[in-house]
């Protein structure tokens, strides 16, 4: 725990951007184009202020990862190389695993099982390992991306999946066996193996390619959907590429497995394939988390090329910067990185590297030559693509560049290009479900002010959050020493809120606050003070989230109010002591609220003459009371007009 730095852990999911002494991203577990993930690399936590995920790294790898809790410890200590002793999982203990570790174990072991046939297989090395260094893969590349062979058999890995003890259901439901009338039979039969990996190195499917030449069979095969591959939400190669990624700022796009290898090896190891299916949005928020820069390289194909115009729609809808490299006429990723040095791919790719719409501009304007009706159609589909991005500036420039390509009036693409925008927009309102729609009920006066004045959850939460974010921090009081002199006494900030709020015997409402109350008393009473890490990383989730919440904020003060408007602002921990005056002052005043409310109901019911020296106790008790409340507020500042 005190190893796994969040900033290292998170990063490695998440593109961080320093902001003060903070870090912010976009958030992994929603969609969003504007960053409110928030990674405190001083405090160990992270929060995000737009979906409310929060906790330590071990949570942000059980959440992201959907592990439990040891499994999160064991990944943690996988990276950085910390030993953990553990037993061998016998085959019944496998057998209890639940439904998602099950379908793990089964492709864990499925990846080993395929791997141990490429290497030490006759048959695996004489045509799998045959094949792979055909296409020029060198061992350890192989090796990284841990790619296979299965045998050209019914049921050769099925039959040595049982024998080690895993079961035909996790089998089939993992889709490397296939249950057709009762009898199984392997998937990936004959073919080389390409484990698909998730985001942390998991394997969680497969692609398999036929090297014989038989019409009845698919030449390229994938892992069916399951509870752990969902193929819309997964991009070939994500996990080795992540870190390159980042930093090189730009991702290759390509289609094929191959081509994410042979680039890999080549150097160029920024790059993923969409794993066999058409560009998802989910695809291209899994890339935007890591740059908002994206290069797609092409085949010569120009049939395929148009055919892909409309993923590329959906880059630039989520704001990202497209770049397209089309290769020559018969070459593909692959073929040209095997057939050139590795300078001259670099040279290639960034001499290549087109602006996509004006790549489309140039590709559509060829087409449309001096047809007039195909000119026409060509401008509604470059409007159209302009009209996807979000960010208002650039959708200008490229109104102002394309109309110089195609010799147009500026204002006719604007005017086309608004038309398509307020059509989106009315969608967009139109799109909205009617149940989200919320009816408002009116609240009577005198209820809001009920509320209001009984309620103390806003100065629980703030007296807890002071103790969490400085309750180390020492404030100074004046005293009088015993000769009469005025002395100054430092005391640390937790340790004077519980005992001021202890000697007026006062208890939260709130269940979570009170429990973190109490174990600050604990450790007071053990002449201890609680660490912020002791909250963050509670064994309860409800103390542990708490905490984080309280230490977290979304906003950051600027610098630019002194150096610019050179107006002098105050922090609050330049403030801490009036501060922590003000919240346990302003916690006694809504108690002592609470306390006049509660006897002014037991007036009411007193007034009679047989209850009458009740109700003057009472009345007594509220002047004492109302008499309290006064110097408080008066302390605080206010005035009491009731």
């Amino acid at each position: 725990m005190e190893t796994a730095r969040v900033e290292e852990v998170v990063g490695d999911f998440v593109t961080l951007r320093k902001r003060g002494v903070n870090m912010l991203g976009l958030c992994p577990f929603h969609n969003e184009k504007t960053p409110s993930f928030t990674v405190s690399p001083a405090k160990g936590i992270y929060k995000c202020f737009g979906c409310g995920k929060a906790g330590n790294s071990v949570n942000f790898i059980m959440d992201h990862e959907h592990y439990s809790y040891p499994e999160a410890l064991k990944f943690l200590a996988k990276k950085y190389n910390i030993e953990i002793e553990e037993e061998e999982q016998t085959p019944e203990q496998i057998e209890a695993l639940n439904e998602k570790e099950s379908l793990f174990a089964v492709t864990a072991f499925a990846q080993k099982y395929f791997t141990d046939q490429l290497f030490n297989s006759e048959e695996g090395k004489a045509i799998g390992l045959s094949y792979f260094k055909g296409r020029e893969f060198r061992e350890h590349i192989m090796q990284q991306f841990q790619l296979g062979y299965s045998p050209d058999t019914w049921e050769a890995f099925t039959k040595n999946a049982h024998e080690n003890g895993y079961k035909d259901e996790f089998l089939v439901k993992s889709g490397l066996t296939i249950d057709k009338n009762g009898r199984k039979f392997d998937r990936f039969s004959g073919r080389v193996i390409f484990p698909i990996h998730s985001l942390s190195g998991r394997v969680i499917g497969f692609g398999g390619r036929l090297l014989k030449n038989e019409e009845k069979k698919a030449k390229y095969i994938n892992s069916p959907e399951s509870d752990i591959y969902s193929k819309s939400q997964v991009l070939y190669g994500i996990y080795f590429a992540k870190n390159a990624i980042i930093r090189k700022d730009n991702c290759y796009l390509v289609e094929g497995y191959t081509d994410v290898i042979s680039l890999f090896q080549a150097g160029f190891e920024n790059v993923v394939a969409s794993s066999g299916t058409s560009l998802t949005t989910d695809q291209i928020r899994l890339i935007k988390r890591y740059t908002p820069n994206i290069t797609i390289l092409y085949d010569g194909d120009a049939a395929g090329l148009k055919a892909s115009f409309r993923g590329i729609d959906m880059i630039l809808e989520q704001g990202m910067n497209v770049k397209v490299v089309l290769f020559p006429e018969g070459e593909d990723p692959d073929s040209y990185v095997r057939n050139h040095r590795s300078a001259e791919v670099e040279e290639f790719l960034a001499t290549q590297a087109k602006d996509f719409i004006q790549f489309k501009t140039n590709i559509l304007l060829k087409e449309a030559k001096s047809d007039p009706i195909k000119k026409a159609g060509m401008i509604k589909e470059i409007v159209q693509s302009i009209s996807q991005i979000p960010d208002a500036i650039i959708r200008s420039v490229y109104v102002k560049e394309c109309s110089f390509m195609m010799e147009m009036a500026e204002q006719t693409l604007m005017n086309e290009l608004n038309k398509l925008l307020r059509k989106k927009f009315r969608q967009n309102i139109n799109d909205i479900p009617e149940e989200t729609v919320v009816e408002v009920p009116e609240i009577p006066y005198e209820r809001q002010i009920q509320v209001k004045q009984n309620d103390t959850s806003y100065q629980e939460k703030d007296i807890i959050r002071l103790m969490l974010n400085y309750g180390h921090e020492e404030i100074f009081l004046d005293q009088t020493s015993e000769e009469g002199e005025q002395i100054e006494v430092g005391v640390k900030v937790a340790e004077f809120i519980v005992n001021d709020i202890r000697m007026d015997e006062i208890t939260f409402s709130n269940e979570r606050f009170q429990k973190i109350y109490e174990e600050y008393i604990d450790f007071i009473d053990r002449g201890e003070l609680p660490s912020e890490s002791h909250f963050i990383n509670h064994k309860s989730k409800n103390i542990s989230s708490v905490a984080i919440d309280l230490l977290t904020t979304p906003y950051q003060l600027s610098d630019k109010w002194e150096s610019v408007a050179r107006i002098e602002v105050f922090t609050e921990f330049q403030k801490l002591k009036q501060a922590v005056f003000n919240s346990v002052l302003s916690f006694k005043a809504k108690k002592i609220e609470q306390l006049i409310a509660e006897v002014q109901e037991k007036i009411k019911h007193a007034n009679d003459a047989e209850h009458y020296e009740d109700m003057i106790l009472l009345m007594k008790r509220q002047k004492e009371l109302k008499d309290i409340s006064k110097d408080i507020n008066l302390q605080l500042g206010r005035v009491i007009t009731k």
